[in-house]
């Protein structure tokens, strides 16, 4: 639904496993799974080409003593993804912001490219991995230097967000600027996301590495919880003075200005703290494979790309998620429009974290056998159906609204929507990722898999951009109050506001793209939905990468 509330699958919101290092084979466990002392199948190389580290001679003695005595870097694991997870939530809330001004559509989507970076890391994943200063540490040189240049960046934006997003009199938000800004956070997230997933390999023995998954999950989710719904609870000067004041001030609590500044300045001292205090385990890395690596690592993912397999999916699930597009990307911001305050609708995923941890278990038991996208191509059109659900809602929440806001039973309403969108979401996304695991070649399994998941999130991704580009385009207003004037564009509704009229919304693109989006997805589905099943048919030999040494 909204950046807020609605797990995306294009990276605005980060779930458990959805976001790989390039390298990293690890199985990605739920949250709260990881037990002491449990291994991981298939081994955690680090290196594409290059066989596993040898463990050093204190590796066996570090995994007797169990998870306490490794406590220390399970919790600097856990703080390094709650940092990552700030600038994560801060872009999810920033759509929420810009339609509470009055953005257009097209600034959305224009501002949506924030979200790509996450979903194309892969492009620069190996570059991180290969380039380093081995005095400092593998992982340490990139991790430093980029939570360094994060924390100092936050804090100069805190001097200019302000006007950025159009506080001053007769200023509105300044998107291209705003979108340059968090495209570069996002960036920068992403680069450490994965420096920290390449260091939890190797800062933890092999027996408690399960635990990184779990950091990353549990960090990153209470990270997006601090810059998103945390955020907009105390930056609404409504939510702020019916809950926690006495008198009554025009402002929230803190602004983005104030929030971007502690967060810079955490960023700094942390980083600091690292930098000094956190040292390396020494690898066994051999010189020769490093500097061919990353020249290697591009051509493995381009014969990848090239088996007919592998193309076909990419095809495929690069057009699957067309029909969600207008459901997912929209309506959040629709229900801003129509007058839910936006910290209201973050407060929703509150009480979906237990459904978001629950519901993988139990679909999981259903993708485990050889046929995974069996439950992806049922829970289909289910999901599409939910988007004209999703616009009925819209459509009903301004006959529901009074004086005081919204009756209760219509935010109940609302959170059971998003339940039922949660557990249909789940279940194709879960389908995915076991067939990408289970097709995927043992023997470079890490990039293979994270290749086919950069491709689902990019499935994800440019619908929803070119979703919001279009609901403008696509609705029809017409000028009241004074009959020769139209609303066709931003200067002639100008035109028709100067000569005493007022434009008025006769068809909103929103549900014309709703409805078309799910015939797009149905004919999706009976066409293309057969053919892509058939992809689990496939020999193992139609996904192994033919390779020259």
């Amino acid at each position: 639904m909204s950046p807020a509330i609605a797990a995306k699958e294009g990276g605005r919101q980060r779930r458990a496993g959805s976001h790989h290092h390039y390298l990293d084979v690890r199985s990605e466990a739920p949250p709260g799974l990881a037990l002491c002392g449990d291994g991981l199948p298939g081994g955690e190389a680090e290196a594409l080409l290059l066989p596993p580290p040898s463990p050093p001679p204190e590796a066996s003695s570090r995994g007797a003593r169990g998870c306490r005595a490794e406590l220390g870097s399970i919790l600097l694991l856990l703080v390094l993804y709650v940092l990552q997870g700030i600038p994560l939530g801060l872009a999810g809330s920033v759509p929420l912001i810009l339609q509470s001004k009055s953005a257009s559509y097209t600034d959305q989507a224009f501002f949506s490219f924030v979200f790509w970076p996450f979903s194309l890391k892969l492009l620069w994943a190996p570059l991180v991995d290969a380039v380093y200063l081995r005095s400092f540490g593998r992982r340490k040189s990139w991790l430093v230097p980029t939570q360094y240049i994060l924390g100092l960046f936050m804090i100069y934006m805190s001097t200019q967000v302000d006007l950025l997003l159009g506080d001053g009199e007769g200023r509105g938000p300044n998107v291209v600027a705003l979108t340059g800004t968090f495209f570069f956070f996002e960036f920068l997230a992403a680069t450490q996301d994965i420096a920290v997933d390449g260091w939890a390999l190797t800062m933890l023995s092999r027996e408690n590495v399960g635990y990184a998954s779990t950091c990353n999950s549990v960090g990153q989710t209470a990270g997006y919880f601090l810059g998103n719904v945390l955020f907009l609870a105390l930056e609404s000067s409504s939510f702020c003075n019916k809950y926690l004041r006495f008198q009554p001030q025009p402002q929230g609590i803190v602004t983005l200005s104030d929030f971007l500044f502690f967060w810079g300045t955490v960023f700094l001292i942390t980083t600091t703290l690292v930098a000094l205090l956190k040292k390396e385990n020494k690898e066994l890395t051999p010189t020769k494979e490093e500097t061919k690596g990353i020249t290697d690592t591009y051509r493995l993912l381009f014969s990848i790309i090239k088996m007919p397999a592998v193309l076909t999916f990419c095809l495929l699930i690069l057009t699957a998620k067309v029909g969600f597009s207008a459901a997912d990307a929209v309506t959040g911001l629709k229900l801003v429009e129509e007058g839910v305050p936006k910290e209201h609708l973050a407060l929703l995923a509150v009480p979906m974290v237990p459904l978001q941890i629950i519901l993988p278990l139990i679909i999981s038991k259903y993708t485990a056998g050889p046929q995974p996208l069996n439950t992806f191509y049922k829970a289909m059109p289910f999901r599409l159906l939910l988007g004209l659900e999703f616009a009925f809602l819209v459509w009903w929440t301004p006959k529901v609204k009074h004086e005081g806001g919204f009756p209760v039973y219509y935010y109940v309403v609302v959170l059971l929507s998003y339940a039922l969108h949660q557990i249909t979401l789940y279940s194709m996304y879960v389908a995915i990722m076991a067939f990408n695991a289970k097709v995927s070649d043992p023997l470079i399994g890490g990039t293979y898999m994270t290749l086919l998941n950069t491709v689902s999130n990019l499935g994800g991704n440019w619908p929803s951009t070119v979703a919001l580009w279009l609901v403008d385009p696509l609705t029809v207003k017409e000028c009241a109050g004074a009959q020769e004037q139209t609303c066709g564009s931003t200067v002639a509704a100008e035109l028709c506001t100067k000569a005493g009229g007022s434009c008025v919304t006769t068809l909103d693109g929103y549900y014309v793209e709703s409805v078309i989006c799910v015939i797009l997805g149905f004919g999706w589905w009976f066409l293309l939905g057969p053919k892509f099943k058939k992809l689990q048919d496939e020999g193992q030999s139609s996904w192994k990468c033919k390779r020259t040494n």
